[in-house]
């Protein structure tokens, strides 16, 4: 499938398409680009990507063995499976048994390990391989529906493990970085990132000013809700502009990575005080440095492997590698099929211009290595009137500091601080609760609007 197509088909996978793969339910989570080259490792076996191209977003994969090595097939869900699965919860409530007399002596299961090695080479599934177990475990019929369901997803897990195919968007992209590596994305929580979207008043034809400090997610994010319209101005500080290597996992079309520029916080400043271009080009970052660094910043951070193992890098390729069960392929085929438009050129005199004549609409500051007051100085006078802003932090003082500051300068009304909460729950029939382990921490977002007053002077 063409690239065209996927443009046309957001929902369906294409060649050299970013994608999220979830490993039995969650155990390991991998983003991959997909191509014909590229393999995915899972416990000891290899098994190519390329069933995955052209298969829609949500699509069950299982590891089976055919005659040329273990590959991954499709899984569909037939209906007789759900009603038995319906049938079994209408029952939960009538059963008489329970696991009291059951004792874990190693002695229940009567299949040996050589008994399941002949099955393999006999070319037996997976799924066959766990029927085996099932029956021939004695314990098996004395245990609870809810003990049988658990015995089997673990064996299934071992012995016939499955892919979800996952379209990697703004919620799967931060929950799978929040869940092994927070740090990476300043222990920015989905339900904190929509907050900031909403209270920042993030919308379509919006022109968005980002500090984006957390690896390009927040840069993503709101370009993924204007979608193609308005403009997101990624601004930093000094000459070297900030990693933004997770846009790339968006799957942006050329009309959406066009309106993701950046801008040097000096360029705005030396446009907005009336300096001439060729200074303002000579302050701010080329074209070419930019796509160089990007090139050499993707090199070495995708594909990426979400695990709980150290990092490692490979002299194989040169890529990161965060586990040594990863996804491979050779650089000559990625090359070929990753020609998407860059994200983050420079932004154009005449976008500037406008943007000094009407201001940004909204100012979105993600920047926990730094000072929170400090970035406010520089970035609060390039936002309109009446724009509303909001800034994340992971700690609460600094933004009791700024707030403080905001309303001794008269600067901005409706200052509040807010504490995002979360608790996840598991939904199942007859045992609905919360999670035994759920994140008691989500940062803090100061949010507020800016007004016009004759007191409201920025003092350095």
């Amino acid at each position: 499938m063409s690239q065209n197509d996927s443009i046309q088909n957001p929902r369906v996978t294409w060649e050299g398409c970013s994608v999220l793969l979830d490993i039995n339910d969650g155990d390991r989570l991998v983003f991959a680009r997909l191509s014909a080259a590229a393999t995915l490792k899972i416990g000891n076996k290899n098994c190519s990507l390329q069933p995955l191209i052209g298969c829609p977003f949500g699509s069950l994969f299982q590891v089976d063995n055919g005659p040329r090595g273990p590959y991954l097939s499709r899984v569909v869900p037939s209906a007789e499976g759900n009603d038995l699965q319906e049938t079994q919860d209408c029952q939960l409530k009538d059963e008489p048994k329970d696991n009291r007399a059951i004792v874990d002596n190693n002695k229940a299961q009567s299949l040996t390990g050589e008994d399941i090695d002949d099955m393999r080479r006999q070319g037996a599934t997976g799924d066959e391989i766990v029927e085996a177990l099932i029956s021939n475990s004695a314990t098996y019929e004395k245990k609870t529906s809810f003990s049988q369901e658990k015995y089997r997803l673990k064996k299934q897990k071992k012995y016939s493990p499955r892919v979800l195919l996952r379209r990697p968007f703004c919620r799967s992209i931060c929950e799978a970085y929040f869940k092994k590596y927070p740090a990476r994305i300043g222990f920015l929580r989905v339900d904190t990132l929509s907050l900031l979207l909403s209270m920042a008043n993030i919308a379509a034809h919006s022109d968005v000013l980002v500090v984006d400090m957390v690896g390009g997610l927040l840069t993503g994010a709101v370009a993924e809700r204007l979608g193609g319209t308005g403009y997101v101005c990624n601004a930093y500080l000094g000459d070297t502009p900030y990693p933004m290597d997770i846009v790339r996992i968006f799957n942006f079309g050329s009309e959406i990575c066009k309106r993701i520029v950046r801008s040097p916080v000096d360029g705005l400043r030396s446009i907005q005080d009336g300096t001439s271009e060729q200074n303002f080009q000579h302050k701010g970052v080329s074209n070419s440095e930019i796509q160089s660094n990007e090139q050499m910043s993707s090199q070495d951070s995708f594909p990426h492997s979400i695990s709980t193992e150290e990092t490692t890098l490979s002299s194989e390729n040169g890529t990161l590698d965060l586990i040594p069960e990863m996804v491979t392929s050779s650089p000559p085929q990625v090359a070929k099929t990753c020609k998407a438009t860059k994200a983050g050129e420079n932004a154009s005199l005449d976008a500037i211009n406008l943007w000094k004549e009407n201001g940004f609409s909204s100012l979105l500051i993600a920047a926990p290595e730094l000072d929170a007051w400090s970035i406010v100085q520089e970035f609060l006078p390039f936002l309109s009137y009446s724009a509303s802003f909001a800034i994340y932090h992971q700690y609460l003082q600094p933004l009791a500091t700024c707030m403080h500051n905001l309303q001794l300068g008269k600067m901005a009304i409706g200052l509040q601080i807010s504490e995002p909460w979360l608790r996840e729950y598991q939904v199942l029939p007859s045992r609905t609760h919360p999670c035994m382990q759920m994140s008691a921490f989500g940062g803090y977002i100061l949010s507020g609007t800016r007004i016009c007053s004759s007191d409201s002077q920025i003092q350095k």
